[in-house]
């Protein structure tokens, strides 16, 4: 029986691997001013369910994802969506959060996640297909329309610094003091609902970021490769490079994942006035950093207790 099993595990892949394909080509080969992730309305549910197969066998076969949590998340209304971004361009915890919303909520309750524009420039067949998914530029602007529209949005603040934070920090929230989504939870009046994981950051070995030395370097006149500032410059050790150095693409080791939501986040007070009160943000930002920390810490306790 287990052999069947996974004969049938690997048939799925299969058969589900060329829809993908296909899928990315299309996007890729798409006209270059449509999907640009500026519009809401490039959301697609039947795409998103053509998908399903495919990452349902990276969700239970590659990275063996264990989760819980979900009932915090309320079952209507706006909501942010907050997580700590883990192992390079894949985003393995990104991606597998985004699966497992679609299996608890379906594929039309209206959900998004804000992604750095530059993908866009650098790979742009990737980008557009995420744009089908529900993947919107980090703007403020478009998030604010998403969350208008009681849409849930998630949202990395350390962005790109943090999916490729150093090995040495895979336990620590970081978000680099971007806190554009506090000033959004309290402009809109919007719970934030904590996403933390253990085993992402462990898909590729990040062993030092170099950016604060090519930054000098450019400032010393030194151009940017085809003039884009990728804010970071790592070297790690992973697929399919082995060594690379730069924030090349790369395919994550099947480390397990466990993704965990946590308690939503109430401020006491919200509104215009709230979200310009540069100590009322930062001191939101540290309550959502610190809630966060306790909760991947105790994750981490669990984790080692249960060996």
């Amino acid at each position: 029986m287990n052999t069947l099993r996974q004969c049938q595990d690997f048939q799925q892949l299969i058969d589900a691997s060329p829809v993908f394909a296909k899928l990315l080509w299309q996007a890729t080969f798409a006209p270059k001013d449509t999907l640009t992730g500026l519009s809401l309305s490039d959301r697609n549910p039947r795409v998103i369910e053509q998908l399903l197969p495919f990452f349902d066998w990276i969700y239970h076969h590659y990275f063996r994802v264990t989760t819980d949590g979900w009932e915090h998340v309320p079952q209507t209304g706006k909501l942010l969506m907050i997580g700590s971004h883990n192992g390079g361009l894949a985003a393995p915890d990104a991606v597998m959060t985004t699966y497992a919303w679609f299996r608890r909520f379906g594929t039309e309750r209206l959900a998004y996640a804000l992604m750095e524009p530059k993908i866009w420039q650098i790979f742009p067949g990737v980008a557009r297909l995420a744009t089908q998914v529900g993947t919107i530029q980090a703007h403020s602007h478009i998030a604010i329309k998403a969350l208008r529209q009681n849409a849930a949005l998630l949202i990395y603040p350390g962005g790109v610094q943090d999916v490729f934070r150093p090995h040495s920090l895979r336990h620590q929230i970081c978000f680099f003091g971007n806190k554009g989504f506090i000033k959004l939870a309290l402009r809109e009046e919007t719970p934030i609902i904590p996403i933390i994981s253990r085993g992402a950051h462990d898909t590729l070995i990040i062993l030092a970021d170099l950016y604060p030395h090519l930054s000098q370097l450019h400032r010393w006149g030194m151009p940017w490769f085809l003039g884009i500032d990728p804010g970071t410059f790592p070297i790690y050790l992973g697929l399919p490079w082995g060594l690379a150095i730069g924030p090349l693409p790369n395919i994550p080791l099947p480390v397990q994942i466990h993704l965990r939501v946590c308690p939503p986040i109430i401020f006491e007070k919200y509104g215009d006035d709230a979200s310009h009160d540069v100590d009322y943000v930062q001191s939101c930002y540290l309550q959502v950093c610190q809630t966060m920390q306790q909760a991947l810490d105790q994750l981490l306790q669990e984790t080692v207790a249960g060996k």
